[in-house]
């Protein structure tokens, strides 16, 4: 009985949310990717270097809300605007995954698995012209 309570409690227990948290990093990151793709087919970028989206832009990808939509010129880094219209063009955004960890209510396996917060933010960017 003892060393079933030792294996559920220091080692499935922190396992499975190791697994949990790999999983939903799995799943935003695929969103991530999903939505610089669906990019491609919305160019932000007018002709005379404003952005502009367009009315229909969808801001959430499988569960994931997506923000942070910036249009970059040029490799400095510097936003798109008519007088910065350099080469290459990328899109950046994010989005935010929240860990629940069900070993998190001991106070030792929360420093370990959340040290000083369990919510943590992707960036992606994607290159479009």
């Amino acid at each position: 009985m003892i060393v079933y309570i030792f294996l559920v409690s220091f080692l499935l227990v922190p396992l499975a949310d190791v697994a949990a948290a790999g999983f939903q990093f799995i799943s935003a990151w695929s969103a991530l990717r999903s939505y610089g793709q669906y990019v491609q087919y919305y160019n932000p970028l007018g002709p005379d270097g404003t952005v502009t989206w367009g009315p229909g832009l969808q801001t959430t990808v499988a569960g994931h809300t997506i923000g942070n939509l910036r249009v970059i010129c040029g490799d400095a880094g510097a936003t798109c605007s008519p007088g910065n219209l350099a080469s290459p063009k990328y899109i950046t955004f994010s989005t935010t995954i929240t860990l629940a960890p069900i070993g998190a209510r001991a106070p030792f396996w929360r420093s370990v698995l959340c040290p000083t917060t369990c919510t943590y933010t992707l960036p992606y960017s994607e290159r479009f012209q």
